[in-house]
């Protein structure tokens, strides 16, 4: 049975590249059974480094392994990899160059037992501001295991998204992941849904649907986004939808208005509307709360003008 859980997905094939790559390393803040790098330090304890709850320092490590040729995997939740160490990653990693992997686990909404501290509904915006910072966001368990094949392959800084729950795959195992690439999963000329994350499976749901003729495009590059290929793929379309587990502020949604600024579509936004996490009993609870699901898109899609 394939793997259903980013976290897993994304720790098994750390250990896979790391029997390859010598220079693979990996460092934890504390988190190691969480983000799955305790996989890696079963494997390689040499090769891993416990930093403790110490994010920013975790960070500036990476910097010195990179700066010796290693390539270092950083992770830790989502909300603490780009807030509590920003400094360090826009200072040192990113103003450098360095050859570093930021990953953050547990992002969006995904942590839903532990309330808005522990909820990145911002990160992408973040760490799509931060110059020389590629930022990916895969779509399931699948997407996950090639884009670390990708981060790990790509010379530069990197920021990966990982969630934290179960569930289904929507996604090609052995589609290679190509950084700046977006990608059609369903074909329809009415609408053209762009969707990154767990919200790609819901376009497609939503999609099936509708009466109306929808587009589903995998977004799982939020940085570089390739303008002229979002052109490319709404040029067509009478109206626009984006999707996102994130804030609507800065993420996705920003992202693709500003590539087709030019071209006065509709466009409408699926993801949070200014605001924080909240805790909650389960992770579909919380989803449905912040109207993150296929039948919000699907609302959207057909209350739209075409």
């Amino acid at each position: 049975m394939d793997c259903i859980n980013q976290r897993i997905a994304y720790g098994n094939t750390l250990v896979k590249l790391g029997k390859i790559n010598p220079n693979i390393v990996v460092l934890d803040a504390d988190l190691g059974g969480s983000t799955m790098g305790k996989l890696f330090e079963t494997e390689f304890p040499q090769r891993h480094f416990e930093m403790g709850i110490a994010e920013a320092n975790m960070m500036s490590v990476a910097a010195g392994l990179a700066q010796t040729g290693k390539i270092p995997f950083a992770n830790s939740f989502a909300v603490f990899a780009s807030g509590r160490a920003y400094d360090q990653i826009r200072q040192t990693i990113s103003i450098g160059r360095l050859n570093v992997k930021i990953v953050g686990s547990s992002a969006g909404l995904s942590d839903f037992g532990d309330g808005s501290t522990h909820q990145s509904v911002e990160d992408l915006a973040i760490m799509r501001a931060i110059p020389n910072m590629v930022v990916l966001s895969p779509a399931d368990a699948n997407e996950a295991a090639q884009a670390t094949k990708a981060a790990a392959e790509y010379d530069g800084p990197v920021y990966l998204r990982i969630n934290r729950n179960d569930y289904k795959n929507i996604t090609d195992p052995d589609k290679p992941f190509e950084i700046g690439r977006p990608y059609i999963i369903k074909e329809g000329t009415d609408i053209v849904v762009f969707a990154t994350g767990i919200t790609v499976g819901m376009a497609l749901e939503a999609a099936e649907k509708t009466k109306l003729s929808v587009r589903v495009v995998n977004v799982g590059t939020i940085k570089p986004l390739n303008d002229e290929e979002i052109l490319k793929l709404a040029q067509d379309a009478k109206a626009v939808v984006c999707a996102e587990e994130h804030s609507i502020i800065g993420g996705l949604g920003s992202a693709v208005a500003e590539a087709l600024r030019l071209t006065r579509k509709p466009i409408e936004f699926v993801g949070i509307k200014d605001s924080f996490g909240c805790s909650a009993h389960n992770y579909g609870e919380l989803l449905k709360h912040f109207g993150i699901t296929a039948d919000a898109i699907l609302k959207i899609i057909e209350n739209m003008e075409v």
